[in-house]
């Protein structure tokens, strides 16, 4: 039992303040919309010249997770579906061994980002993507990405 059962200092504690329905969403580091600090020429310099896999890799590296806004988000995941379906069927395996366990997370908010916007032809593309990530990073790829509150 406790011997200071006078001292009150515990009940000056706001509770109300850390329950599940008051979310407050984390600060943005990059509010631009810019590709947060990806240059695109180099980007497409490196899709234009083959290196698929490479300009995979920085897209990945500085994907726009941390900003609040929508118009960056757009726009890098944009160029990051651009390189996916650049991508041939046969090189995909080969792409997707040669990311980290981090990338392949980020790329399968990518994939399902892909899945909510469909294009002509991206379905079937995207499909082949998912089943291969999902071969490297197993379902805790899914399970983290399914649960993360941020979004791509």
């Amino acid at each position: 039992m406790a011997k200071n059962t006078l001292n009150s200092q515990f009940r000056k504690i706001d509770v109300d303040s850390y329950g599940d329905d008051v979310f407050k969403e984390e600060d943005a580091t990059n509010d631009g919309i810019t590709t947060n600090g990806v240059d695109e020429r180099q980007v497409s310099h490196l899709i234009n010249s083959g290196k698929h896999v490479d300009a995979l890799k920085v897209m990945l590296n500085n994907s726009a997770i941390n900003s609040k806004n929508t118009a960056a988000k757009d726009n890098v995941f944009a160029i990051v579906l651009q390189i996916l379906m650049s991508i041939r069927v046969t090189d995909i395996d080969k792409a997707v061994d040669a990311l980290s366990t981090d990338q392949i997370d980020v790329l399968m908010k990518y994939i399902y980002r892909g899945f909510e916007s469909p294009t002509d032809g991206s379905s079937a593309h995207l499909l082949i993507w998912h089943q291969k990530t999902y071969d490297r990073g197993g379902v805790g790829a899914i399970v983290r990405v399914l649960t993360d509150k941020k979004r791509v």
